[in-house]
Formats: C-alpha cells, structure tokens, sequence
C-alpha cells in the first residue's frame, strides 16, 4: 500500500485542547483532499455519530491562542465559523461518514499516529515514574550521609571536669 500521508505530517497536526489530543476540521479536510465545509456538512448530517467527547466547536479564545501558536498562512483571512476539533474516536467516526478510499486510508494513517503518539507518551511517563522512584531511593541514601556530617558537625558536650576552683 502507498503512502498516503507521511506520519510526521499527521503527527503535526494534533494538538492538545481542553485536555484532549485533537485534530482540527481544516486539517482534515486537508489531508481527505476534500473541502472543510464538506467535511463539516457530513458530519452534521450524521451528528448523532459525535457526541461532545468526539467532536467539538473551538471557543474564540482556544482558535485565537491556537492561531498565536501556529504560524501558518493557510488561517489567515475571514472566517464564517471557527473549526471543530475531532477526537482520536471523532477522527475514528469519520471514516463512517466519508466514504472515499483516500479518506479509509487517511483515517489508517492518522489511527496510527494517535496509537504512536499514546506510546511516546506512555514511555515518557514510565521514564518518570522510574527517575522519581529514583530519587526517593538515592534521597534515603544521601539523608543518612547528611545525618553523619551534622553530627559530626555539631559538637559534644565534654565530660571531663573542670579544673580551678570553685
């Protein structure tokens, strides 16, 4: 099978909005090679196929901090509506509602850089969970080193008597 979109074009197209990795209707429409409001109209005409945790409107506020990220030419100009993000299962959805074989295959590709970027994710979080235990462990280690050197430090009361008189 060809390539139908390279996996770093994909990987760049997803972004992290109200907690959620997502991907944006334009871009999309993009890579299935079809217009944003074709797009758009066929997933209104299924919207009972994207609840709200697949597929949202973005706020005025989220499209402009998005837009101040992304330096891009292709968001300039006027705008009816601002996008729609899709959800790892929104983008899932829409291979339901576009029934080109570029779009079966986008949605393939796309699949898989969700799957990747979930991995990279998992391991980085695992590389953490083991820095952390690390340094509780070593933290112990040390504790007791620095627990000698005060005392060490800290000087002892003398036993010995005085000498002189009283």
């Amino acid at each position: 099978m060809e390539i139908i979109v390279q996996q770093e074009v994909i990987e760049r197209k997803i972004y992290m909005i109200r907690g959620h990795k997502i991907m944006l209707s334009t871009d999309l429409a993009e890579l299935y090679e079809v217009e944003t409001r074709v797009l758009v109209q066929a997933v209104k005409r299924n919207i009972d196929r994207f609840p709200s945790d697949f597929m949202f409107q973005l706020n005025e506020i989220e499209f402009e901090n998005l837009k101040s990220q992304i330096v891009t030419s292709s968001w300039g100009g006027m705008r009816r509506a601002n996008p729609y993000a899709f959800t790892e299962q929104g983008v899932a959805m829409l291979s339901s509602v576009l029934h080109s074989k570029r779009a079966i295959q986008v949605n393939i590709a796309i699949m898989k850089a969700f799957v990747k970027l979930r991995e990279m994710l998992a391991a980085h979080k695992d590389l953490a969970r083991k820095l952390n235990q690390m340094e509780k462990k070593y933290d112990a280690k040390f504790r007791v080193v620095f627990d000698a050197i005060r005392q060490l430090m800290t000087p002892t009361e003398s036993k010995r008597q005085k000498i002189g008189f009283l």
